[in-house]
């Protein structure tokens, strides 16, 4: 998926560039609409790509990260009630002890 991504980028992007120095260069109508239409896809294309990665690819990465996080502790959790050691699993309970 993320080559899909990358490769939707940079294909906009050289779209986007190669619409918009045709459009400076092209005088005649319907090479200007070409141009024109090139210019518009290009910047739909890449910067779709971009709003993809904000609003689906970065929030499920920090998803994933917290759920390690949260896993870890569990772990974490689970070795020190296991281990019996005397010592409560909560920092917060052992300061209030002593």
């Amino acid at each position: 998926m993320y080559w899909i991504l990358g490769i939707g980028f940079v294909v906009g992007l050289a779209a986007h560039v190669g619409g918009f120095l045709l459009k400076t260069s092209v005088t005649t109508e319907p090479l200007l609409l070409l141009a024109d239409l090139l210019y518009a896809l290009g910047w739909a294309l890449w910067t779709s790509v971009i709003v993809v990665v904000f609003v689906q690819l970065w929030p499920e990465a920090k998803k994933r990260q917290y759920k390690q996080a949260l896993d870890a502790y569990e772990a974490t959790a689970d070795r020190q009630a296991r281990a019996g050691s005397g010592q409560p699993s909560d920092p917060a309970s052992a300061s209030e002890d002593a």
